[in-house]
């Protein structure tokens, strides 16, 4: 609530007009003047999707996609062919991980790499893969091929926590990148 408070005096002072937010509401000037932005992406803490989603892959942070991604991916009928995996959930589970994914997507996010990744994305598009945001592949297109696709320890990019070894803690920052085989120094 002071966060908010204090926003909204902010506003007031920079002759904004904001409307005033409660409790895990944001506003457009939350994201735009906050004293609490966060680097990186927020880490995942949700038990079941953690358990869930971690039980065939790395559990993506959601701040990776924005909700209408997530929206399609939890549909019952996308998690019958969930990327060539049967990943249908009971509606229990499935309403608490779409909730998660929901308010921890993207566009509900004041983590730095989070609104990267939301700004390369244009209103018309709804990525289902991470790999499919400019912003992950701009981030990648330096690394040669052979270090991803030929290397058998990381496969595709799709594979994050084959190279980034502070996934769990949501840092994606590139001198916490290892990539196996290769090392931290890599250049072609």
């Amino acid at each position: 609530m002071k966060r908010t408070l204090c926003t909204a005096a902010l506003a007031g002072v920079l002759g904004f007009s904001a409307p005033l937010t409660f409790a895990g509401e944001t506003s457009w000037l939350d994201w735009v003047i906050s004293f609490d932005r966060k680097k990186e992406v927020e880490p995942v803490t949700d038990a079941t999707w953690l358990e869930e989603c971690g039980a065939c892959h790395v559990a993506y942070p959601p701040g990776l996609l924005p909700a209408r991604s997530w929206e399609k991916l939890l549909a019952p009928s996308a998690l019958e062919d969930h990327f060539g995996e049967n990943a249908e959930l009971d509606n229990e589970t499935l309403n608490a991980i779409k909730a998660y994914a929901l308010a921890h997507a993207a566009d509900n996010s004041i983590y730095k790499r989070s609104r990267k990744v939301m700004a390369s994305i244009r209103p018309d598009e709804t990525p289902l893969r991470i790999t499919e945001t400019r912003y992950i592949r701009r981030k990648h297109s330096e690394i040669p091929e052979k270090y991803i696709k030929r290397n058998d320890k990381v496969g595709s990019l799709s594979n994050c926590d084959a190279c980034h070894s502070e996934i769990q803690n949501g840092t994606f920052d590139d001198d916490t990148v290892i990539i196996p085989g290769v090392g931290r120094d890599w250049e072609d």
